[in-house]
């Protein structure tokens, strides 16, 4: 007994040593970050000299403008510019930003940094509009944010001293819009544009809707706050909400019908969520917000940035990468995508999302070897003189690969069809006749989007562990045998389903996923204390409803009991499934709150009464005749080729 206290005693005391080692380990990091955040502040102080102005517009409206110059007159620097609904704050000669540019980098090598308040935010001049529409062929006074882009621009030329007469621009989601905005104006002296999880498609993928349906907790979290009207001219738009619980399902599915939001809690005094709402069919109301089409004969250089995990605008990344290679033939136009939440790029180190761990440091990788070099190159004339067209990570095996274009074009379209039993497979069905699965769709028992609590779309719901949902009878899996070499998905997939409802109108979400095998190892440290065994991580998930399966303009009933079609696009992905993992599919009919109930009834949802809202029988088909699948792109085993 004595031995064995003493190995006790001796192995609790190696414990507590272990844990303060880690401890003081964590912290040394934090002070380290802590003392780096700081020395970066006091060289900003010591290096920069910042000046206000207000900049007139062709209207005459002015626009507010913070300007950070090098102290350092004897040479001539570019000028990076972001401009920006969130206000350019803090305000005043003397009050500083803690830091300047993407990166540290930047304010290390000397710009001119410049950082604009969109019209109508923070202290410029004039009213603001949500994603104002561009004006291809603007005449005498009229204005959009191209115009005010070129305007400022200019501006900055003629006015801020030693500048080299070369102009980049970014921004990451909303001022990713401005930057996508900046290249349209057109301006010559603009030689380097990054819009970053730029704000693209608001009906069709990004933010506020999906295929038409609304991701209520992101729009009603966002517009809380930013819809309100501001309260001085300091000030962002706001205060945040209350939700009076940690709760958002209990929330969301407490306060009822999607009317009750306004009438329960925002009380008409957020114009943009009655517009929101209203505009509930793809309208030329969204239409001419949408400025891809207009993406053609630009002339500076352009690197599109995108995460494949990003909650909020993926679409917006993928489909601006796609409109400036094909429309602009010849032009530099650079794609990067990593394995990012919103922004986490710019953020953090990136080797970690959620319950995946991506094993090397990509936040830092992109900003030092990708971001850097790419303005370096164009309003420096340092670096490579030829870049490539895509940066690209591969998730799964977790590598990042330089490619020609995305997609690889030796990607293989491959369908994987359902099948009875929960089976996914490469041979098309052979059922005869109308086999298939079916669930009840209950709207007062959603399925949850997230097996944690949160009343937010928080990030790390693009990977999450989707075990939670697959054991609900609402929710259809369907699954490989377990993979015996690497199996690679390049590009985006596409959803075919075939499937009746006893309703008039129902949601589908459909989600990819990797099934870890059993023996997969937690992370070492494991903070969450993640067990990733069997771990069902989400890879791509999107819904689509179901009434705008023939069109997005002109919305149509399901004849209840009747076999029909609903096909759409999921966003790319890159990812390897590896040898011992499954390819799972899951589909079900409500994704909550992070997709608006659906009340499975044909009508306007912000018009819908409590009673509207009905079960539904969903079945999804998988015949020789009806057979639902989902089609993706497979790189062959030597990888992608340019």
């Amino acid at each position: 007994m004595i031995r064995v206290r003493r190995v006790v005693t001796v192995l609790g005391i190696l414990l507590v040593m272990l844990s303060v080692a880690q401890l003081s380990a964590q912290s040394q990091g934090h002070n380290e970050a802590e003392q780096k955040a700081e020395a970066l502040k006091d060289y900003i102080r010591a290096n920069y000299t910042k000046s206000e102005y207000l900049a007139p517009m062709r209207d005459g409206v002015r626009l507010f403008i913070s300007v950070y110059a090098p102290k350092d007159t004897s040479k001539r620097y570019p000028i990076w510019m972001m401009r920006t609904p969130y206000t350019v704050g803090p305000y005043g000669a003397d009050n500083y930003r803690d830091n300047l540019g993407p990166s540290e980098l930047f304010a290390r090598d000397g710009y001119i940094f410049a950082y604009c308040d969109v019209r109508g935010l923070g202290k410029s001049e004039g009213e603001f509009v949500h994603v104002r529409p561009y004006i291809p062929n603007k005449t005498g006074r009229q204005v959009d944010e191209a115009s005010d882009a070129y305007d400022t621009i200019d501006f900055l030329l003629k006015t801020v001293p030693h500048n080299n007469g070369r102009v980049g621009v970014w921004g990451i989601s909303y001022p990713g819009f401005y930057a996508t905005m900046t290249i349209l104006s057109g301006h010559p002296a603009l030689k380097a544009a990054s819009p970053q999880a730029p704000v693209t498609e608001w009906f069709l993928g990004d933010d506020w809707r999906h295929n038409g349906a609304l991701f209520l907790a992101h729009a009603f979290n966002f517009l809380s706050a930013f819809g309100r009207p501001k309260t001085g001219e300091n000030e962002v738009p706001g205060p945040g909400f209350d939700f009076g619980t940690p709760d958002g399902y209990d929330f969301y599915l407490r306060m009822g019908t999607l009317a009750n939001a306004d009438k329960e809690y925002f009380k008409g005094k957020i114009d943009y969520w009655q517009e929101l709402i209203s505009h509930d069919t793809y309208s030329s109301y969204w239409k001419s917000r949408n400025p891809l089409p207009y993406l053609k004969d630009v002339h500076a250089a352009v690197m599109t940035v995108g995460g494949w995990f990003d909650a909020e605008d993926a679409y917006g990344a993928m489909h601006t990468a796609q409109a400036m290679r094909e429309q602009n033939p010849g032009a530099v136009s650079v794609q990067v995508e990593g394995p990012w939440f919103h922004g986490q790029w710019n953020r953090d180190a990136g080797e970690v999302l959620g319950d995946v761990h991506f094993n090397q440091k990509t936040g830092e990788y992109f900003r030092e070897h990708i971001e850097f070099p790419f303005f370096q190159r164009f309003l420096k004339d340092q670096g490579e003189a030829k870049l490539p067209g895509a940066y690209v990570f591969e998730t799964g095996r977790n590598e990042w690969h330089t490619l020609d274009r995305w997609p690889p074009p030796n990607a293989t379209p491959t369908t994987y069809y359902f099948e009875s039993g929960g089976r996914l497979s490469s041979a098309p069905p052979s059922a005869s006749g109308e086999a298939f699965d079916e669930y009840v769709s209950d709207p007062a028992k959603p399925v949850p989007h997230i097996s944690w609590i949160s009343t937010s779309m928080s990030g790390p719901y693009m990977t999450g562990d989707q075990r939670f949902a697959g054991r609900r009878p609402d929710v259809l899996v369907y699954q490989t045998e377990p993979l015996t070499q690497d199996v690679t998905f390049a590009g985006p997939l596409k959803a075919s389903l075939y499937v009746s409802t006893s309703g008039t109108d129902s949601d589908f979400i459909v989600k990819l996923i990797d099934v870890y095998p059993g023996n997969y190892p937690d992370p070492d440290p494991n903070p969450t204390g993640a067990k990733m065994g069997g771990y069902q991580q989400l890879v791509r998930g999107e819904p689509f409803r179901g009434k705008f399966r023939k069109s997005f303009e002109h919305p149509v009933p399901f004849a209840p009991g009747q076999p029909d079609k609903v096909e759409f696009q999921l966003p790319d992905i890159y990812q390897t499934f590896r040898p011992g993992h499954r390819i799972m599919v899951q589909v079900q009919s409500s994704w909550f709150p992070l997709v608006d109930r659906n009340p499975q009834k044909f009508m306007k949802i912000d018009e819908a009464q409590p009673s509207d809202f009905q079960k539904a029988t969903e079945r999804v088909y998988h015949s020789a005749k009806l057979p639902s699948s989902i089609t993706v792109r497979v790189l062959p085993a030597g990888g992608a080729s340019n």
